[in-house]
């Protein structure tokens, strides 16, 4: 009897341990993948720095800085007028690289145009979230909701204005000040790009991961 037990056991571990190395291929560190068969072969997450599910907003974060703050002003950033290179993958600076571990890091400026331009961007609705469903050329998709923005003190829906998603590359051209601004990804209903935005501001965090 116990050793029909123990071959029954076996039957259903053998079994189970498969299904779980299936479920965990596009995982890493405990967060999600997906494949959008871009040029460079990178991989982007399914949630935000701080969200639990694709269509959650997460957390928001001064440029270059790891830590969530109460209020986000020119006076409390930590990288405000700081000659500062790229910040991915540096775990000093780069939210996705200090909290989801080994491999996860922010998106540079030329990784998030890489999406835009390769990727299909369809303005919908998830879970009752506005957003963009992101689908590759091999069908697979991901889903960013539109968010809002910590300016100074006051928190800005995304419903009225644009969402912002920090890339990893600050502002080099000093045309607007030394060292004060750094690149992101913007959308509304109606337009998706990059431009520069103010360090202090608190935005949302997309990562990205190498395979």
């Amino acid at each position: 009897m116990k050793k029909i037990l123990l071959i029954t056991l076996g039957c259903i571990l053998g079994l189970y341990q498969p299904l779980n190395a299936q479920d965990a291929e596009n995982v890493v560190n405990g967060h999600e993948y997906v494949d959008l068969a871009l040029p460079s072969g990178l991989k982007w997450a399914t949630c935000n720095v701080g969200a639990s599910k694709p269509e959650a907003c997460g957390s928001y974060f001064a440029w270059g800085e790891t830590k969530l703050k109460e209020e986000y002003t020119s006076k409390n950033s930590l990288t405000y007028g700081k000659k500062i290179d790229d910040i991915s993958g540096n775990v000093q600076y780069d939210v996705a690289a200090a909290n989801w571990g080994e491999g996860w890091r922010m998106p540079t400026k030329d990784e998030m145009q890489e999406l835009i331009d390769n990727c299909d961007w369809e303005w919908t609705k998830q879970n009752n979230v506005k957003g963009y469903k992101v689908t590759g050329v091999n069908g697979n998709s991901i889903f960013i909701p539109e968010t809002g923005v910590w300016r100074d003190n006051t928190f800005t829906s995304g419903s009225c204005d644009r969402s912002f998603y920090w890339c990893s590359i600050p502002d080099g051209s000093h045309i607007y000040g030394s060292y004060l601004y750094a690149y992101h990804l913007f959308f509304d209903d109606f337009e998706v790009g990059c431009n520069i935005y103010e360090r202090s501001y608190g935005v949302s965090i997309r990562p990205v991961i190498e395979l």
